[in-house]
This record gives C-alpha cells, structure tokens and sequence, in this order.
C-alpha cells in the first residue's frame, strides 16, 4: 500500500463523523453515537462487490493503519476523562455518592454476570465477570447537559450524579485493570485464585499503582516549576501527552494492566490542582476529538458490522437481557443507594436514571474485553443499543420527572 492511500479513508471518516456526530447532538443525543452510525455506514461499504473500493477501506494494511490511529484515539479518551476527573467533588456529597456509585458498580455488574452465567455458562467465571463489568462504565455528559439546561446541575441530584461518577470511574478501571490482568495467565477464560500466577498478577497490579502514583507526585512537582516559568507553553501538554503514552505502554508492557488504566491514572495524577490542567485538556481533546477519537467510534462500526448479521437466536436473548440488565441495573442499583441515603423517591429516580447513560467508557471496555478473548464480539450491537436506550430515555425521563414534580408544587400553590 502507497502511503497516500490511506488519505481517502480518513477523509471518509472524518467527515461523516462529523456530520452523524452534529446529526446525533441536535437529536439531544451523544456525538459519539453518530459517530458509531458513521461507522456502521462506512461498514456497509464492505457487501458492496467492487475489489478497489475493499481494498482501499478494508484491506489488510489500511485496516492497520486504522487500528493503530483507533488504539491511540482511545488512550487520549481515557487521558482526557482523567485529567477532567475534579476528586474534590467527592467532598460535596460525602457518603452519598460513595453509596450510590457502589451499589451502582455492584448491581449492574451482578446482574450482567448473572446473565453471562445463565446463558453463555460454558464461557468460564472470569468471561462472565467480564461481560458484568462491562456494565459499570457509566457516563454523565447527557445528564449534565439535561441538568444544566433544567437549572439543577448544583441541586443535591446534580452534585450526587457528578460525584458518584468520579468514583464510578475510577472503580470501573480497577475491575478492569484486574479481570485484563487474569486474563493473560488464565486458560479458557477459568479464574483459579490459588493458581501459581494468581498471586503475581495481583502482586503486579498493587505494584503499578504504587509506581505509578509515586512517579506522578514527582511530575506534578515538575510540572509546577514548569507552570511558573512558562504558563500556557505548549510544552506542558506535549510532555503530559508524553507521560500518558509511557504510563499507558508501561502498564501493560511491564504490570500486564491495561494501557488504558495508564493512561486515566496519568490523567488523574496530572489534573486536579494544576493550574494548566484546563490547557492540557483542551490541547488534548482538541488533537483527540479532531482526528484520533472519530477514527476509534467508526472503526468501531466499520470492523463489528458484519456480527449484526451474525447474531443467532440463543446470542439475541442473551442480548436482549444484558441490555435490560445494563439499564435497569444502574436505574436500580443508584436509585436504590441514594433512597438509603435519605433522598427523596423523585429524586432517587433522577440519581438512577442521571447514572444509567453509557458511551465511550463502556465501548473501550468491550473493546478490551473483545481484545482479551473474553468477551465474544457479538455483543457489539448490544452495546450499541444500551447507549442509545440510554442517551434517548435519560433526557426525555429526566425532563419528565422535573416537570412532573413542577406540576405538582403548582397545583398545591392554587388549592
């Protein structure tokens, strides 16, 4: 393959990204899912029989190239996520959002597992805790966006949503780092905790959290002198993307954690206080969302179409209830933990729904899960659905309830 070749493809991409993408925002949905629809349509291109078009979208060594733009689309998502990670939110809600985020990890995850173990039970423990964790990731951006339109962004719900989904987060990249780090010992997707390298992938894990927290005091320090000497110079965010790519590789080369906790551990540690933090973001998401972001959502679409036509009956009822599990199992699992804080029915059914959207996190976690051989990637399509049900009832639910609760206080002021 000629180098230029692969320009014709990214142009494709990056412009029916866009376009699906501002298509989706007016819609009140994620710009994220349009740009999985683009890449579902670019996909289609591939039952078209024309041998130049195959091979200048779908040939091998395009397909590479893609891959590889994908896997660095991915690890700027995480970064970005970590440096926009503000910890001290956790403060505002004390108790309540840890309750919320647990039992919103715990409820979905079980209930995902669940269903992995009644219909797939072949698939071993640890593919089954796989397909549950893949149902933790959560993603606010519709809810602040509804929250912020509605004027209740800093109500007790909004704080409550924000917060829990810091520690959502967090904890979603832990379970994470640890299912992908038994899995590179484990045999036909068994889980053996008293096999002779159990001990030493946990051993690994704690150790790169250790190295990677005590390297990061250290960037911080360095980065402070830096901000001094040179605020908003553009070698802040060059050498914090440095750090983020090396954080990533190191992860996985070295701890056998996934590159992408690296790299939302390196955005974690080099945001918060840092006065450049909101540089360093915006210089990151500008470069992700402008090229290396788009590429991942459609080469997501482009390289999974085909497993839409693949789905056999026993997979679509699987589906089917993993999808149920994923919506009902955050609206349950959250909704329930604010009510045992003392929040009100109405606004427990707000922190349930405002938790229950997903996008990106829960795609690069398929994706993982995909990569790991434990996940089969027929559930794609699944995943897709769970992030549009979402992104469409969380507003249209949301607004409801609001104006619902409006309607009320209205008629008590005229009797």
């Amino acid at each position: 393959m000629e180098a230029f070749e692969i320009l014709l493809p990214l142009a494709v991409i990056l412009l029916l990204s866009k376009l699906m993408g501002l298509g989706a925002h007016k819609c009140g949905m994620p710009a994220v899912l349009g740009m999985l629809i683009a890449g579902i349509l670019i996909g289609l291109l591939r039952y078209i029989p024309w041998a130049p078009l195959q091979k200048g979208f779908f040939g091998e060594e395009v397909s590479y190239v893609l891959s590889v733009m994908s896997k660095i689309g991915v690890v700027l998502i995480m970064f970005s996520a970590g440096l926009g990670t503000d910890l001290k939110k956790l403060r505002q809600t004390g108790v309540a959002s840890i309750v919320i985020t647990f039992l919103g990890v715990a409820v979905p995850m079980g209930l995902g597992t669940l269903t992995a173990f009644l219909f797939k039970p072949e698939d071993g423990v640890l593919s089954n805790l796989f397909y549950g964790a893949i149902l933790t990731a959560t993603s606010v951006s519709v809810t602040v966006a509804v929250l912020k339109e509605l004027g209740k962004l800093d109500s007790k719900v909004g704080t409550s949503i924000v917060a829990a989904a810091v520690i959502d987060d967090v904890i979603g990249i832990v379970i994470l780092s640890v299912l992908t780090g038994f899995s590179g010992g484990s045999q036909g997707g068994g889980w053996d905790w008293f096999a002779p390298g159990a001990g030493l992938v946990v051993i690994k894990i704690v150790l790169f959290f250790i190295a990677a927290i005590a390297v990061g005091v250290a960037l911080r320090k360095l980065f402070n002198v830096m901000e001094r000497k040179a605020p908003h110079n553009r070698r802040v965010p060059i050498i914090s993307l440095a750090a983020c790519f090396i954080y990533a590789y190191v992860a996985e080369k070295v701890f056998g954690v996934a590159d992408i906790t690296g790299a939302y551990l390196a955005g974690i540690l080099l945001g918060g206080t840092l006065s450049e933090t909101p540089y360093v973001e915006s210089k990151v998401d500008e470069m992700g969302y402008l090229i290396f972001s788009p590429i991942f959502f459609a080469f997501i679409g482009m390289s999974n179409i085909q497993y839409f036509a693949q789905i056999d009956l026993k997979f679509l009822g699987f589906g089917a209830v993993f999808v149920a599990a994923g919506l009902l199992g955050k609206l349950i699992g959250c909704g329930f933990g604010a009510k045992m804080c003392k929040f009100s029915f109405a606004d427990s059914f707000r922190v349930g729904i405002g938790m229950m959207v997903r996008a990106e996190v829960v795609l690069i976690c398929t994706e993982k899960g995909v990569a790991a051989g434990l996940v089969d990637a027929k559930i794609y399509p699944f995943v897709i659905v769970i992030i549009l049900l979402s992104s469409i009832l969380t507003p249209i639910l949301m607004k409801w309830s609001y104006k619902r609760e409006e309607r009320s206080l209205l008629k008590e002021n005229i009797v």
